[in-house]
This record gives C-alpha cells, structure tokens and sequence, in this order.
C-alpha cells in the first residue's frame, strides 16, 4: 500500500471505531503529538489514548481531503469533526451530551509500511466555546 493508502485505511478505521484496526496500521514506535499536552511514545500509550478518547467524545470525520509530498512519506488531512462530547475531562467544561463541529487538521509520517507520527490540530477555544454553550 501507499503512504496515502494507509493514511485513509486508518481515517476509514477512526469512522468504523476500529480502534485495533488503527492500532495495526501504526508502528510500535509510533509518536502521537496531541494538539495539546505531551507526545505520547509508542503504541501502548496511543492505545491508552484512543480508549480514553472513546470513552468521553463520540466522533465521526467528514470532509477528509488529504494531501500528499512528492517523497511518499508524508500524509496530510483536513476534516470536520462531527462529535459529541460524552464523558467530562480534567480542566475542561463538564460533559452533557454536547454536539459540536469543529474543523481539524492531522499531519502523518509513514515509513516501511507503517505510520511513524500523527500530529493533530484544531482550536480548542472554539471547542470549548461550542461545548459550552
């Protein structure tokens, strides 16, 4: 598969909630940096993330429009996240079931086969503003 290939393979799996289907397209070494907060080292700790993101959001990405560099690596895409906001999280507003839409961006490296890092962007100003309306 290409980089691109396997970049949509895991969004196809992130909207399927194939949690273990993301996880196997990933490296071991895998390097996650968060939009906010520390990178997270290796796939046991991104795992412990898409669980803890299951259980308090609700998720689908729309729009994906991905974009490709000349040196097969490097995989990037735009989205709206269509969620709701399910399980309140430390120093952010209590969760009631909230909906919202907010558009977001991720950047990937993909190297052997395998995705190396994701790094994902979005405001989170603007997510706290329309869970707390």
């Amino acid at each position: 598969m290409t980089s691109l290939e396997i970049v949509k393979n895991y969004y196809d799996c992130f909207n399927r909630k194939d949690w273990q289907g993301m996880l196997d397209l990933v490296d071991d070494a895998v390097v996650h940096f968060p939009n906010e907060g520390k990178p997270r080292y290796g796939k046991e700790l991104f795992a412990h993330f898409l669980n803890k993101m299951d259980d308090a959001y609700e998720e689908r990405l729309e729009e994906l429009v991905f974009y490709t560099t000349s040196d097969e690596g490097k995989v990037s895409v735009q989205f709206m996240v269509h969620g709701k906001y399910k399980v309140s999280e430390e120093g952010l507003p209590p969760a009631h079931g909230q909906v919202y839409v907010l558009p977001a961006a991720a950047f990937l490296t993909v190297r052997n086969g395998r995705i190396m890092s994701v790094t994902t962007y979005y405001n989170l100003n603007e997510w706290i503003e329309k869970v707390s309306e």
